[in-house]
């Protein structure tokens, strides 16, 4: 596998867990577990700057205009349903950012926004990550030829050391292991039934 499509692979397992971690946080809202405003800016923090900035932002920037150049379209297929999507996560992590820049404890409507642009927004990135895992990745080891996944490969590193830095890379890697230690990832199932009982004062 070429060393920037295993990268990629790798962050997705890691925003997997914390999307996870934020499923497990809404089925706390929603049993009065949890108000916690700053915990909720957390979430958002890590998406915005993990999720959004560094791996989608190499994607957007680095990986997509390389497909393009080897033949892909950018205004259909999927490229376009990617990007897309990057935008409708976007408008669910602003709102929880938002919700989370506020000030004492969230009110009744600011819980209620928060668990429904969470668990609209899990669902929506988890899809998303399986579609570039099962197709959109394997499409790309498929088309970009060795020279071209060279410079991909160096492109990015370049990314993550001019955009985000390794020190904030670090960074954002132990913010998701606080979070997903704090709200344990749980299946959708278990979450609904249990998962609120191990949040204790978490909050």
């Amino acid at each position: 596998m070429n060393k920037t499509i295993e990268i990629m692979m790798s962050e997705h397992r890691i925003i997997e867990q914390v999307l996870r971690a934020l499923e497990t946080f809404a089925c706390c809202l929603q049993q009065g577990r949890s108000d916690s405003r700053e915990t909720l800016a957390r979430f958002a923090l890590f998406f915005q700057k993990f999720a959004d900035q560094c791996h989608h932002g190499k994607e957007e920037d680095r990986l997509f205009p390389t497909l393009v150049r080897c033949g892909f379209p950018r205004e259909y297929g999927p490229i376009a349903v990617m990007l897309a999507e990057h935008d409708q996560g976007r408008s669910h992590v602003k709102a929880l950012a938002s919700l989370g820049q506020g000030q004492g404890p969230l009110n009744r409507d600011e819980i209620q926004s928060a668990i429904d642009h969470a668990l609209a927004f899990v669902p929506l990135l988890l899809s998303h990550i399986q579609k570039e895992d099962h197709i959109l990745y394997p499409m790309a080891q498929q088309s970009i030829p060795p020279v071209e996944f060279d410079r991909l490969d160096a492109a990015c590193a370049a990314f993550e050391k001019e955009i985000m830095g390794a020190d904030e890379i670090q960074r954002l890697h132990f913010l998701a292991i606080e979070l997903t230690n704090a709200y344990p990832p749980e299946s959708a199932a278990v979450a609904a039934a249990a998962a609120c009982a191990g949040c204790h004062a978490h909050g």
